[in-house]
């Protein structure tokens, strides 16, 4: 049986860990004989290190990590592989092999996530809305920020409206400048999409920030277990590079 762990970021809301505990049932209702486990870098437990030696325990000899991440920033660069250093710090002996994550790689938005997105939109055209503003966490990385924009521009080819990027955090691109914007374009009734996988506080917030300035609600759900996801998540594991195997010192 193939091992398959999920590395969410993690948040003080338990709604967060209910919504990655879902993704990883239709993960797994998706490709049947795979061990599909959670964990989480902050705040809620299990950490991926003791997940993963509770693996070798198991008898796996190798395990796929899947980062359950939107950007490539600090948290992927960063802290995964830093835990995962730990773990064969601690006794982890087995081949570990990390996936990209679910958002863009490389400038290529996945056609998957792209279609979660549209997916759990409300109502467009001619009775709905005419703009959408797609909210997300945020993050001071530069790079990470532009594969938001990037998403938020296949989203908006893909549903033939404007659609712009806002941000909780790490930009001044809030949800109300994002909303403002539309609204300079023509743009009167704004919809709010969610690049989250789980709610939380800044998802909240950043939903907050759009509909002061006029944005429509109910506001569309985060990923959460979305069907488009879960194969997106398969798709991953299904690619991932023998260049990224984390081998034992």
């Amino acid at each position: 049986m193939t091992a398959v762990l999920l590395v969410a970021h993690g948040s003080s809301d338990p709604r967060a860990a209910a919504s990655t505990r879902a993704l990883a049932r239709a993960v797994a209702a998706q490709r049947p004989g795979l061990d599909v486990r959670t964990s989480f870098l902050d705040h809620a437990g299990p950490r991926p290190d003791g997940v993963l030696i509770d693996m070798q325990r198991l008898g796996h000899r190798s395990a796929v990590v899947v980062p359950l991440l939107l950007t490539s920033a600090f948290h992927g660069r960063v802290d995964l592989p830093g835990v995962i250093d730990r773990a064969y710090a601690n006794g982890l002996a087995m081949r570990v092999r990390v996936t990209d994550v679910l958002g863009p790689v490389g400038g290529a938005v996945p056609p998957l996530l792209v279609a979660a997105l549209r997916r759990r939109l409300p109502s467009l055209g001619a009775d709905g809305a005419d703009g959408v503003v797609m909210v997300a966490a945020g993050t001071r990385d530069d790079l990470a920020r532009h594969t938001v924009d990037l998403t938020a521009a296949e989203l908006g080819r893909a549903i033939g409206l404007p659609c712009r990027a806002a941000f909780a955090s790490g930009s001044p691109v809030t949800g109300a400048v994002a909303v403002s914007a539309l609204r300079a374009q023509g743009c009167t009734r704004i919809a709010i999409s969610s690049y989250f996988l789980a709610t939380g506080k800044l998802h909240e917030s950043a939903i907050a920030s759009a509909v002061s300035a006029g944005a429509l609600e109910p506001a569309a759900p985060p990923l959460g277990r979305a069907l488009d996801l879960a194969r997106l998540v398969v798709a991953r594991i299904g690619r991932v590079s023998p260049e990224t195997v984390h081998l034992a010192a």
